[in-house]
């Protein structure tokens, strides 16, 4: 299979998992302004995150909205942070496909380094194209407006060579 179709392929099977809990946090009423699919330095498999203002809110009373770093509150420290949100692996359960087929893909890690780094951004493309598949449909634009929603693909932790972040 030619690379074009490989990530396409990865895209839609990547998609069909992440659209029901994306499709059913923008449909609980609450304000997105974050959505993200994110993977993990190694490129195993990807699940999502978001934060509401409504989640963001509650979470940052719930720590007492306090930070230790002066000028700074607990929401504007977490506002990005796609571990501190409720919603980090949100529908984690729709992704066992994916997890399956991520598993059956060569690992990263026991390839050559052109090898590996070839298979790491083919995975990281088939994520963005899922996100963009997404947005295409008007996933992000249920019950608000599409351009109050950051929409991104993201690798954490981040490190020097991959980039944090990539924006659909």
């Amino acid at each position: 299979m030619k690379p074009m179709q490989e990530i396409e392929t990865l895209a839609i099977e990547i998609a069909d998992a992440a659209r029901t809990p994306f499709r059913a946090l923008f449909e609980n009423g609450e304000r997105y302004y974050y959505c993200t699919l994110y993977t993990t330095g190694e490129g195993h498999a990807p699940s999502i995150s978001a934060w509401s203002w409504e989640a963001l809110e509650i979470e940052s009373a719930r720590q007492g909205d306090e930070s230790d770093t002066p000028g700074s509150t607990i929401a504007e420290l977490i506002k990005w942070s796609y571990a501190d949100s409720h919603y980090c692996c949100f529908g984690d359960e729709n992704f066992d496909h994916v997890k399956q087929r991520f598993i059956e893909r060569p690992f990263n890690a026991d390839l050559e380094n052109d090898e590996g780094s070839h298979e790491f951004d083919l995975r990281l493309k088939a994520m963005e194209l899922a996100m963009k598949m997404l947005d295409d449909e008007g996933v992000f634009a249920l019950n608000q407006l599409r351009e109050s929603v950051c929409v991104l693909v993201e690798v954490m932790p981040p490190d020097e060579i991959k980039p944090k972040s990539s924006y659909v």
